[in-house]
């Protein structure tokens, strides 16, 4: 970051994380109203309260800087943009499950360059910025998994393919030691910390990802598209992550994109 002390900046995305923790664990495994969007995914009142919230904090601390949320507006600063997803597993959090999260990415110039994933419903938090990665404050790292035959893969769901995209995901999938479904953004940060190799997933938006880029680069590991360019604003939504560099080129060769 050139002109922004990332530092603090890292620190006020924690202090961000730990708004929302609360407004989501007030809601969560209570009897919640639904609304479905326009493209059919589900939003609750604790989406709207976490996003009204951090956005609220931002523009307190960072009047000039834009914010790009999922609920409320998608806005993107020439140079510095706050990336939000309120409740990125919302199917997750309405049926119990305890592996949503609030992903929150600052972004300059268009480069995500500080990353938190926080899990309110296990207390755990992923952080990722230039000095590398944390799980709650200790180191995390990538495993160092090269071949496909080798990997433990996952994907929040196998319905989130179709046609041709679902062929190569088989492909893939197939090919690596294991599959598991499930966890949104939790896994990613499972991959941060060695604890899988290999995510691959479509139609994701960018506050589905961005705040992925800068835990998952500083841990180690590679996140691109199904193409292998850098994933931004401008992405396709399809995305790959993997522990080491070859493993993801064996994974993007596998795809054939």
């Amino acid at each position: 970051m050139t002109d922004l002390d990332w530092r603090a900046a890292l620190d006020f995305a924690q202090t961000l994380a730990d708004a929302a923790r609360p407004i989501a664990l007030e809601h969560f495994r209570k009897p919640l109203a639904i609304d479905i969007k326009s493209d059919a995914s589900p939003v609750t009142v604790a989406d709207r309260a976490i996003e009204a919230r951090l956005r609220q904090l931002i523009g307190e601390r960072f009047a000039d800087h834009a914010v790009y949320g999922e609920e409320m507006g998608q806005a993107i600063g020439e140079t510095h943009t706050w990336v939000i997803d309120p409740i990125d597993g919302t199917k997750s959090f309405i049926s119990g499950m305890p592996l949503f999260g609030t992903l929150i990415a600052l972004a300059e110039r268009g480069t995500p360059v500080i990353g938190v994933i926080d899990i309110p419903g296990t207390g755990e938090r992923w952080v990722g910025g230039p000095e590398g990665a944390t799980l709650d404050g200790s180191a995390a790292r990538v495993s160092g998994c090269t071949r496909l035959e080798d990997a433990r893969l996952y994907a929040t769901s196998p319905d989130m393919f179709a046609g041709s995209e679902a062929q190569a995901f088989e492909r893939v999938s197939r090919r690596a030691a294991f599959r598991r479904f499930g966890g949104d953004c939790y896994v990613y940060g499972l991959l941060a910390s060695g604890h899988c190799d290999l995510v691959v997933e479509r139609d994701l938006k960018p506050f589905d990802y961005m705040a992925l880029i800068p835990v998952i680069e500083a841990a180690g590991g590679r996140i691109t598209d199904w193409r292998g360019d850098a994933l931004g604003f401008a992405s396709d939504g399809r995305v790959v992550a993997a522990a080491t560099p070859d493993l993801h080129a064996r994974c993007l060769d596998e795809l054939g994109v």
